[in-house]
Order: structure tokens, then C-alpha cells, then sequence
């Protein structure tokens, strides 16, 4: 039987209410993506009748939604700082959390830029390249460099940034700071995997469907951080600053593991939630700060 798009919402608001906060808003963007409109189409014309071969995509789609499967791996898209990112699941979900760190860096430019030399950065652990393609996207006169231990991320990340048409980035295939090319960067920018893997959260949610990999290190969730921390004085400027996303209760090790390995100047900033979720760092030699 064939309905019109008032009634296929209806129906499949009443069903997503089961599994989410904001059904009607869940079902408009997954009837929006099938039909490749915008939601307000589906406002101005609710009497259209669906042919049926789409009625059963949708239908599918919101099956697949009521068994947990994420917004953003259905549709294969995240917004992230205003920019439309192709999302699989080989690749994290962006979060608006994360666009702290691009506040943050963007923030830092007067500080970080020195003699008018060409201003290059790092963003390790790349996934969807949400983060480096936001900043390149901000700042076209910048180098930005991309590193990633998934070859799938990769390739997700690439693909971004041709879609995007940003052409101030460069792409490599490693882990952290051992991709990187052997230049010396005036910053660098991590949201890497901090979840402990006996992390209650791990079952829940849109964590039951992203890739393990890119979410669970061991030592409670500080092991890969902490590599980061060590590997990034090497690639630092002096004075170059590191900005790390981190879990809500680990500022204080990771201020410590700044600290003993010879940082200054760190800071924790808090997300709009209020809780800690970026830690930044500086490089200094000798005791001495050098920006």
C-alpha cells in the first residue's frame, strides 16, 4: 500500500519515540535522504504519494534505526563545522565536542605564527577528516597534514576533501606521530581513541556500531595519548603547541603525562556541557618558553 509523506512520517515517528529523543526529526532526515530533498520539502508538499520501491527504502531504513544502527551511518553523511562529511563505518561519527579543537587552534593563530613562515599542522588519527578539513577549510594559507593507521579512514578522509574542493592538505598512511613527514610543525591536533575497554558505554548508543579501533586504547583508555604526548616534542616547533581530546575524567593523568615529559603552559579546556575535554600543551627546551 502506498502513502503519502505526512503518513510515512507519522508512522515512523511513533516507531523511533521507542529509540530516540527526537523522532520526528530522525524520521524527517532519513525520508529527506531517500528522496534527496531537504525536510522542509517534506513540509510543503506532505500529500505527495511515495512510489513504492522508496516507501520500502524508507521503511527499511527506519528498521535499521529502531535496532541502533547511528543517523550518520544510514544516511552516510555528519555535518561537522558547517561542512557535509561522507561517513561509513569505518570512521568515527564527528561529534559537536570536537569542534572545540578547531575553536581552539584557530584561536592560537597570532601566537603560533612566527616570522610569517607557512603555518604547518598535524592532525593525527585523522578518521572522516573532519578536523583537519575544517581547519584547512578555515585557513586555505595553511599546511595541513593528515595521518591515519586505517587505510578505509583514509581513503573516507580523501574523498572529503575532494568533495569539499580543499586542496591545503596532505594525506599519510601510519600511526601518529610515525606518518608524519620529517618537518617540524607549529602545532598539533589529536582526537584519538581514549575509551577504556571495559567502558560500560562501549554497549551503548552509537559506540555499539563505530569502529573499536578508533575508540578503546588500553591503560584505561591514556595508552595512545600518551605515545602521542611522547612522539610530538620531535615534530614540535619550538614554543608549538599540542591540543589532545580526551575523556571527561582523564585531564588530570594527562596533565601529568604532560608535565613529566617535559611540556609547559598546559591547560584543560571544558565543552559546552561544562565537563574537561581538550588538554593543551607547549613545547619548551630547557625550562624556557620560546614562542
Amino acid at each position: 500500500m502506498q502513502h503519502n509523506l505526512s503518513s510515512l512520517l507519522l508512522e515512523a515517528k511513533q516507531q523511533l519515540s521507542h529509540v530516540t529523543d527526537v523522532p520526528q526529526l530522525e524520521a524527517e532526515i532519513l525520508l529527506a535522504h531517500v528522496l534527496n530533498k531537504s525536510r522542509s520539502y517534506l513540509h510543503t508538499w506532505p500529500n505527495i504519494i511515495l512510489e513504492i520501491q522508496l516507501q520500502s527504502l524508507f521503511l527499511e531504513l527506519i528498521k535499521k534505526r529502531m535496532q541502533g544502527e547511528p543517523i550518520a551511518y544510514l544516511t552516510g553523511h555528519r555535518e561537522f563545522w558547517s561542512l557535509d562529511l561522507v561517513v561509513t563505518p569505518d570512521v568515527l561519527i564527528p561529534r559537536p565536542e570536537t569542534e572545540l579543537l578547531v575553536e581552539l587552534i584557530l584561536h592560537e593563530e597570532k601566537t603560533l605564527l612566527q616570522n610569517n613562515e607557512a603555518f604547518k599542522i598535524a592532525d593525527l588519527g585523522t578518521g572522516s577528516g573532519a578536523i583537519a578539513l575544517a581547519i584547512a577549510h578555515e585557513r586555505p594559507g595553511w599546511n595541513v597534514h593528515a595521518t591515519d593507521a586505517s587505510s578505509a579512514a583514509l581513503k573516507i578522509a580523501q574523498l572529503n576533501a575532494k568533495r569539499l574542493s580543499i586542496a591545503n592538505i596532505a594525506f599519510y598512511f601510519g600511526k601518529w606521530c610515525d606518518a608524519l613527514p620529517q618537518v617540524k610543525f607549529n602545532a598539533i591536533v589529536s582526537n584519538p581513541p581514549y575509551v577504556s575497554e571495559d567502558d560500560p558505554h562501549l554497549m551503548q548508543g552509537d559506540l555499539r556500531f563505530e569502529p573499536k579501533n578508533a575508540l578503546i586504547s588500553a591503560d584505561e583508555g591514556l595508552a595512545d595519548i600518551a605515545q602521542i604526548i611522547y612522539q610530538a616534542k620531535e615534530y614540535l616547533i619550538p614554543g608549538g603547541i599540542i591540543l589532545i581530546e580526551h575523556g571527561f575524567q582523564q585531564a588530570e593523568k594527562i596533565t601529568n603525562i604532560f608535565s613529566k615529559s617535559g611540556y609547559n603552559n598546559i591547560h584543560t579546556y571544558q565543552d559546552l556541557a561544562g565537563l574537561d575535554r581538550v588538554t593543551k600543551a607547549q613545547v619548551v627546551y630547557d625550562g624556557v618558553k620560546l614562542c
